[in-house]
């Protein structure tokens, strides 16, 4: 947030920040304590030092702390997408899903997937302090959105399998194998790798191996 923002208190007759700004504001400014400090080691007293105002002001906008860790998560939601993902609305994957193009359908699924991952560092750096500590943000997460994705991909496979274009197996093994290349190549690649010494290759070309690997273990 830039300190134009940040110090702005003076764009109304009253003085004060319009509600939605402050709002946004305090979201923001506690998303970047939450993931650099956790949330055990973050206070409130923090989030409104960071913001330059008082507790009493945070609490005014969200009346207790689990208000303002639901706000974040549907925050980020929204501006990562994940309320309507990007492969929804993606042409080239709608038609995959049609004409029953397996290569594709993954493909697309697993770009979109490492692109989102990737693009917002802090966001995936908040959900390992949440799970870590047991927070109740990472159930909320996973319950709204991972379940929805299991779901979804399970869906596709069963299809497929009750055509005899893939083998019986169980399809939560096969999209968890999936979801494990792509979330631990994106870990290494933000994380632990960030000069990619180990693997450097675009997200394009991860997708199609991933999905390459994926099909040649679940296709008859």
């Amino acid at each position: 947030m830039s300190k134009d923002l940040i110090e702005k208190d003076t764009v109304t007759q009253t003085g004060r920040m319009p509600a939605e700004e402050r709002r946004l504001q305090i979201l923001q400014v506690a998303i970047g304590l939450f993931s650099r400090c956790g949330f055990s080691g973050t206070t409130t007293k923090q989030i409104a030092n960071g913001a330059g105002i008082s507790e009493a002001i945070i609490f005014r906008h969200f009346s207790t702390k689990d208000e303002l860790y639901h706000a974040i998560l549907d925050h980020l939601a929204c501006e990562g997408g994940l309320k309507s993902p990007p492969w929804e609305s993606d042409e080239t994957h709608k038609k995959a899903v049609e004409e029953k193009d397996d290569f594709t359908f993954f493909y697309s699924f697993a770009l979109h997937a490492l692109r989102h991952q990737q693009s917002d560092v802090e966001f995936m750096r908040l959900l390992f302090h949440s799970a870590l500590e047991g927070h109740e943000l990472a159930s909320i997460f996973f319950e709204q959105f991972i379940t929805p994705i299991y779901d979804y991909l399970c869906s596709y496979i069963k299809a497929r399998q009750a055509d005899g274009a893939f083998r019986q197996l169980e399809p939560r093994v096969a999209v968890r194998a999936f979801m494990g290349m792509l979330i631990h190549h994106s870990l290494n690649n933000i994380l632990w790798d960030k000069r990619r010494r180990i693997l450097d290759i675009s997200n394009e070309d991860a997708a199609r191996e991933f999905a390459a690997i994926l099909l040649q273990g679940i296709k008859k």
